[in-house]
This record gives C-alpha cells, structure tokens and sequence, in this order.
C-alpha cells in the first residue's frame, strides 16, 4: 500500500491527544516561566519545517512578489511549554466529566493566557523581535496562543528567511511563501510560525447540482424535467429528524436563551433571513438575526461569492432552534489570512463568546501544513473554544473519503485518502452528509406527500438513509444499475458518466490521536486516529431526488428570487453539503443548551458517551439496539434510539493512480481503497460508528431528553 504524501510529515506534529483516560488536572502556576533565555541571534537560524504549502512548487512558480505588498493580520503563532499542553488537555477532559470538580467551570481568555500562555517576558520579547524587522503588532490575543501583526512582503520575508512568490496552479493566480520560514533560535521554544504566508485559504463547501421542490419542474437542467423532487424544508427536518416533539409541551425547547454563531467571510442580505424564516412557518417565533464584524482586524467584507455559503448557515442554524438568535460573524480574507479565523478568534476573546459556533468550510490537513503553525493553530483555536465553554461544529467535508482532491472539479481521486483539517482536532464535532434512499427503494409516496404544506412541509416521517455519494463507486448507485461493484461500474459507459468524488466526507486523521471519548463507542476501528465524522444528517444535492433549500436573491452574487411557488426559483435556490449540517448540529445544540440550562463546550464526548450506551463497546456490542436502530428500517425504526444507525453504502469514490487507489491491470480507473493490491473500500458503512457517516443521524427529541 502507498502512502499519502503527508502521512510521514503528519508524525512531526506535536499534536497528540491522549489516547487514555484523562488523569486528574491539576492549576498550573500563573507565572509561568521564561522560555526564552538568550539572546536572540540572527546569524543562529533554526527552519520550521513543514511550513510550505503543497502546490507552492517550482513549475507553478512566477518569481518574487514586489517588497511592498501589503501582507495584514497575520497570526505569529506561539507555543505552550508540554507541561502546560498536558495540564490544559486534562482540564479540557475534566470540564466535561461530570464527576470532577472542575466540570462545566468554563475560563475566559484572560484566565487561558495566565495560566496556560507563554510568559508575559516571553510575549514581550518575541514583538520586541517582530517590531525589530518592522513589522506593526495589531495585538496580543488574549490566550497568549497568538500576535497578529501586519506588514509588507519585504518585512516578511525579512523577519522569516523566506520569499513570497506569485504562483499560477491551474489558471488561479496565488502567492505563498517559497520556503520554509527560519526564525532565530533562542525564540524556538515560544515561537511556531506563521498563519499563513499563503493565500491558499479554505473554500466552501455548498454543492451543486440543485434540484427543485417536491413537484416537477419543467425547464430545469441537469436531467430533472419532469421529475419529481423531494426537497428538505425546515418542517421536513423537524418532522424527518423527529424535532417536532420538543417544541410543544409546558415547557417547549425551541432554543430560545441561545446564540448560534457562523463564521464567515462575507456579508449577506438580511433580507434573505426574513423571507426563509417567513416562507417556512419560523417567523412566528423570537429568534433574532444580525451580523456582526468582531474585534480588531476584522473588516467588513461586504457581499462576494460567498454568499451562498453565509446564507444557507444563516438559515438554517436558526431553523432547527427557531427561537435562538443567530449571528453571522465575517471578517473579510486578507492577503494571506481567512477571514473566519478572525472572526473566531477575536469572539474568543470576549468575556461571552457565543456559545456554539459552526463553520463550513474545508481545508485538508496536508494543504493546511503539517507544522504546528497550521493544524497547530486550528487545533489551539477550537481547545481555546472547548475550554470557554463554546461547542464548535465544522462540515466534515464534500469529497467523499478524498479530502485532499477538489470535489467541485476532479473526476476521481489522485490525493488518497484525506480528510478536512478545519475538522479534524479533538475540539470540535465533524458533521458528515447523508442522503435518503427511499427514491432506490421506489418508496417516495411512503415518505413524502404529493404536493405542500403552507410552509413547504411534505415529509412524512423518518426516512431511510445512506450515505451521500454521486460517484460511480457508490455501492448502492452500482447495485441499482446492476454491476457487482464499483471498477467494473466506474469503467463502464454509462458509468464514466459519473466520475466524480461528490460526497460525504470521512476517514482517519493523519494528525491527531484518537482521543479518549471516541475510542469505546462499537465499530470505531482500533487505529489510533481521530476519525471522522462525528454524526451526519441528510446532506444530498439532489442525486436520488432530494436537497436541500434555502434562500440567496443577491442577482449581483448569482442569486435569484426566493418565491417557492415557483419551479425554477426553487430549483436555483437548493443545494446540498455537509455546509448544510454543520449549522444544523449547532441550531440542535441550541436546543441542547437551553434543556441542559446553559453551555456545554465540546460536544463530542456527550454524542459518544450516548452512542456507547445505544451501539455498546468495540468487544460487547449492543445487538439489540443495532438491530431496533437500523436506517434501513425507515418509519419502523426504533422510537426510542438515539441515533439511527445507518449501515447500508459507502462513500468510496473512482481514483487515479497509486494512493490509495484499487486499479486492476487493465482498467482505466480505481476506487478508492485503504490498500492499491486488493479492494478494501474506502469506505462502507456497517454496524454502529462508521466512516462514511460516523455515529449516524440523531433522532433529536431523544438526544435532547437524554443529553446530562
């Protein structure tokens, strides 16, 4: 088998959670001690490997950026001592053991700084030295973890020992530095590096194709006139995911109390917000909607290509909770900065950040830099949110098991398996994609009613799920159209019309270890890795009949009126993506939150410690709850699971080439597989956690009712 070109780089990483049980934490000292202890010498250089963006190659090269470009709000990234990092992994558990003192006592960001930052000698000495090359310090976060400071290209590279080139990958034009940084070594022990010295930044994850609502739609493209669709509105949802319950009762759970965070790098029409919640029977309830532009550098992006992106997580993060407020936090991208990492970081900040946040948005570990200045800084800002008391969900991703490879252009998967490193830390929930298989079954009339509500509701009840997948690979796509599996499918004619990695994502993390919370649930392989995702819910772009909806009229951003009694207007205003059930998880956790009377930090340990007590341990499964739980099952699941337990299809994918790819002698495509000698698919579902969607979908009135 061949191995992904990061795995070996992944193991330089210091980021490894504990794959045991947490010890008892214990306060560290808040004066912690100097790191650094010499002078600085700029002759003395020490290289922070792993530092240089994958596709910064010399054959995409274009020469030198001019000195005076304006490189603004970079994050100088610093580091804990271990002893520190050890302390604050074991507080991070014992905030959410119900057993230890120390549960549910949140810290601010002064408290993190103090007790778990460099020093403030420390801190001094490393803006002493930035100042010294001229670069301007904006500010000292709070958590002492990161500077973020602005200058040119030529002070950058100055002070980091590296160039900043222009390069041209694939028609895009970029810039990135050349080599890996070099800093002094007496700052080695406080300083990472940089995030980032690239504008190779994280993209969306809404998927098209889009389909229309549940009639026919004459005129529409792609293969769907005439065809009767099924789309997900807001009541479908409560009625699919058993949501209805809770908001009815004396003392109903619809979020109310609750802020739902996203965070974005644009602006969207408020407008947008309004006519949804209108449209779908939501404005009758409290939930307020805003957006905001938090903290110091964070400019106001105003409208991009985004939009799409922002509107749909606005939406639908206050859909599931429809009394919670919701806040679009945006921060427009700098030069080489994502604009959301802003937004997170300074929220973080405050003395109340919001208590749930959602991104949806996708970086693979091995693009976000195998140095702890990448997945370093991603894994320090969701820890800083985990130990506030912010529960933090992020879309696992849209390219199947191939996390590396673009799933909005390749054909098949080169990169191997890779998973989405904005998702991947132990601090956050992975929200994987699932799609409804009642259009394979031929049982649309048992789910779905002929025609709407008043506000656009026509599921009937839980539907059977699979995983989402649009490739030729998929098992239950080559069942349906008669070939024994996915190669001789893919090598077809008909199947090489559907070459493509479109899919919910999932698989092994290459960075970080399993931690201690996920290891014990039934079906998490022994691999030693965080996996992903965490749970999933119905994330299709219409490739068996069904979507998603939402709202974006912006004509200047490629939208189009938002009047449902319309066909067309429909069909361009749904989509599919795990986009759609990052926000979705966090409008749940609003629910969660104001049952459980207030925030819950990481929610992962209480989504595993449930799964357990369903799906039982890895040696002493659980088989009558696997059995009664079954997604197969469809309306005659069992009524009191907590997850539905999806265990038919994979989210395999057609590939190229030698990571991790099948490909017999002969053909002319692969799928992917854990081994390129015999086919070990990338990767089924089966009973209990799976990769292809993690613990499953929620039945969310039991969650909430049997959430500590």
């Amino acid at each position: 088998m061949s191995v992904p070109r990061y795995t070996l780089l992944a193991f330089l990483l210091l980021l490894v959670v504990s794959t045991l049980a947490p010890v008892a934490y214990s306060a560290p000292s808040s004066n912690p001690a100097n790191r650094i202890v010499t002078s600085v010498n700029e002759s003395d250089l020490v290289q922070l490997t792993g530092n240089t963006h994958p596709l910064a190659l010399s054959k995409f090269d274009q020469g030198a950026v001019a000195d005076s470009l304006r490189m603004e709000h970079l994050f100088v990234v610093l580091r804990r001592s271990p002893k520190q990092e050890q302390a604050l992994e074991r507080l991070a558990a014992e905030l959410q053991n119900p057993h230890s003192v120390n549960y549910h006592k949140w810290l601010t960001a002064d408290e993190l700084g103090r007790k778990f930052g460099p020093s403030r000698e420390d801190i001094d000495a490393v803006v002493r030295w930035l100042n010294s090359h001229g670069l301007q310090v904006n500010l000292v976060h709070k958590s002492g973890m990161t500077i973020d400071v602005s200058g040119t290209a030529g002070q950058v590279s100055n002070a980091f020992h590296t160039e900043i080139h222009r390069y041209n990958v694939n028609g895009e034009q970029h810039i990135a530095n050349a080599s890996d940084p070099r800093i002094p070594a007496a700052l080695a022990p406080v300083v990472v590096g940089v995030v980032s010295l690239n504008d190779f930044l994280p993209k969306p994850l809404m998927k098209k194709p889009r389909s229309n609502f549940s009639f026919p739609c004459t005129g529409c493209p792609d293969g769907f006139n005439n065809t009767q669709q099924y789309d997900e509105a807001p009541p479908d949802f409560a009625t699919i995911y058993n949501v209805a319950p809770l908001y009815t009762g004396t003392k109903p759970i619809t979020g109310k109390g609750q802020t739902v965070a996203v965070l974005e790098v644009t602006d969207i029409q408020a407008r947008d917000v309004a006519t949804f919640r209108t449209a779908f029977g939501l404005s009758s309830y409290s939930g307020t909607f805003k957006q905001i532009h938090p903290g110091p550098g964070c400019a106001d992006p105003g409208k991009n290509g985004a939009e799409g992106e922002a509107a749909l997580d606005a939406e639908w993060s206050g859909a599931v909770a429809p009394d919670a407020d919701v806040e679009v936090a945006s921060c427009a991208n700098t030069a080489t900065n994502f604009g959301a990492f802003i937004a997170a970081q300074n929220l973080l900040d405050t003395s109340s950040p919001p208590p749930i946040m959602s991104l949806s948005y996708l970086e693979c570990e091995a693009d976000i830099g195998p140095g702890p200045n990448g997945n370093g800084f991603v894994n320090a800002l969701w820890q800083q949110a985990a130990v506030e008391g912010v529960s933090v969900f992020v879309a696992a991703g849209d390219g199947s098991a191939a996390g590396c490879d673009d799933f909005d252009t390749a054909p098949y998967a080169v990169g191997g398996i890779a998973v989405n490193g904005l998702a991947s830390t132990p601090y956050n929930f992975a929200s994987g994609g699932t799609d409804f298989a009642d259009t394979a079954n031929g049982t649309n009339s048992t789910y779905w009613t002929a025609t709407n509500s008043a506000t656009g509701e026509s599921a009937k009840s839980y539907i059977p799920e699979m995983p989402w997948d649009d490739s030729c690979a998929s098992s239950v796509f080559f069942t349906y159209v008669g070939y024994p599996d996915g190669v001789s499918f893919c090598n077809s004619s008909i199947g090489m019309g559907f070459l493509d990695i479109v899919g919910g994502s999932g698989g092994p993390s290459f960075v970080y270890a399993k931690p201690y919370w996920q290891a014990p649930v039934y079906g998490v392989p022994a691999d030693g890795k965080r996996d992903l995702p965490d749970a999933s819910l119905f994330a299709s772009n219409a490739f068996w009949s069904h979507a998603i909806i939402l709202c974006m009229s912006d004509k200047e951003e490629g939208g189009v009126p938002c009047d449902y009694s319309k066909p067309l207007d429909v069909f361009y205003n749904s989509a599919g993506g795990t986009s759609f059930t990052a926000p979705q998880f966090a409008s749940i956790q609003a629910l969660i939150n104001q049952k459980a009377g207030g925030p819950q930090g990481n929610p992962a340990p209480i989504y595993y410690d449930l799964a357990a007590s369903e799906y039982g341990s890895r040696t002493n499964p659980n088989t009558s709850a696997l059995s009664k739980c079954n997604s197969n099952d469809g309306n005659k699941v069992g009524r009191s699971c907590i997850f539905h337990d999806v265990t038919r299809g994979n989210n395999d994918v057609p590939c190229y080439g030698t990571n991790n790819c099948f490909l017999p002698a002969g053909e002319q495509f692969g799928v992917l597989s854990v081994s390129d000698t015999s086919l070990q698919v990338a990767y089924p579902t089966h009973p209990g956690w799976d990769f292809a969607t993690g613990l499953g979908s929620p039945n969310v009135t039991n969650l909430v009712n049997n959430w500590p």
